[in-house]
């Protein structure tokens, strides 16, 4: 096999009077008899036009990259995904993680497809008919910080010695009462999460909590929902934003692909 390279070990400037080398950025694994809109772009500048390359009943959808421009921009993230959440509601994707690339269409074929058959096939038919979302709960500053002072005598306390004085003679407690607030929304954040994931139960094929975006998130997870199943999820979400209505802001993020559950890398030789 040869080894995929990585955005970082891809040269930044074009060696003198040599034409750019050029490799296949892989998106992802699809059914064999996967439909590609030859005027749909992807990564690159200018954007390369995606297609797919097949072996047997498995496809993988590619574009030609030029190896002497450094990927990793936030426009070629943006295409990397919307190639494969555009596909995800009508057939399984096998996403594969962002910035692999192969030599050329027989190193996809062959070291890619073949090499992977068995894997890939397996992976796809267990994602047919399911979609991600991630479900993404951030605390509202000003209910949280109350919350957490009614629950906190020494919180309390801090907060009306600091009210009104000066920063610099307070600072002591404004860092105390920073470190008590900061471990209050942790263990709430935990709380919060298992909650989410307890009102999913169910309603979804599997979750994955992911890390914390911000200080104030209250919950980030990941959920596999059977697309026949949507609507029961709706309802588990929009009942929850209800209950959480003026404490925790909830938003939902979706249909994707299953980047939580599934996803790949190009095998290393």
């Amino acid at each position: 096999m040869t080894q995929a390279q990585r955005p970082d070990q891809v040269p930044q400037q074009r060696r003198n009077g040599e034409p750019a080398r050029q490799g296949c950025y892989v998106y992802g694994i699809f059914p064999g008899d996967i439909e590609v809109d030859p005027d749909f772009t992807g990564v690159g500048d200018p954007p390369g036009k995606i297609k797919a390359v097949r072996d047997d009943d498995l496809a993988a959808v590619i574009s030609t990259v030029d190896l002497d421009r450094p990927l990793g921009t936030p426009d070629d993230l943006r295409a990397h995904t919307k190639v494969l959440d555009e596909s995800v509601t009508e057939v399984p994707v096998l996403p594969m993680r962002f910035g692999a690339v192969l030599s050329d269409e027989d190193a996809v074929a062959t070291e890619l497809l073949q090499a992977n058959h068995d894997e890939f096939a397996s992976a796809l038919r267990e994602i047919d008919g399911r979609v991600q979302y991630v479900v993404v709960g951030r605390y509202v500053e000003r209910a949280i910080l109350s919350e957490v002072l009614s629950e906190n005598r020494e919180a309390q306390q801090l907060h009306q010695e600091i009210k009104g004085t000066d920063p610099a003679a307070t600072r002591d407690a404004s860092i105390r009462l920073g470190e008590i607030i900061s471990n209050a929304i942790e263990v709430k954040r935990a709380n919060d999460t298992r909650l989410l994931i307890k009102r999913m139960d169910g309603h979804c094929v599997a979750s994955a909590v992911r890390a914390p975006s911000n200080e104030l998130d209250a919950a980030h997870v990941a959920v596999l929902v059977e697309r026949d199943r949507e609507s029961e999820f709706e309802q588990v979400f929009d009942g929850l934003a209800g209950d959480w209505d003026g404490r925790v802001q909830l938003r939902v993020l979706g249909p994707m692909a299953a980047y939580d559950f599934v996803v790949t890398s190009v095998p290393r030789g």
